[in-house]
């Protein structure tokens, strides 16, 4: 079964944790029109997160990094990671 998008990954948390955009822009403090982005996008629309955004969203929608690198289609292994 293949991994979830990162917007899949992103609705389906923010869903089951009942998050807006606007309330995971306050958590993260990255801007509700990059996280709406994020949502229709994901990682390969013309808005691409960064790896701080990214360990950001991970931390607030209590995901582990890993999953949600795999999910932004970073498949390498970062130190600490």
């Amino acid at each position: 079964m293949p991994m979830a998008d990162l917007s899949q990954l992103m609705w389906q948390t923010m869903r089951r944790r009942r998050l807006s955009s606007e309330a995971l822009a306050e958590r993260t403090g990255i801007r509700a029109p990059r996280i709406r982005a994020f949502l229709e996008d994901g990682a390969t629309g013309p808005v691409r997160p960064t790896h701080d955004e990214l360990a950001e969203l991970a931390a607030a929608l209590v995901l582990p990094l890993p999953d949600v690198l795999v999910a932004a289609g970073i498949h390498r292994r970062l130190a600490g990671v």
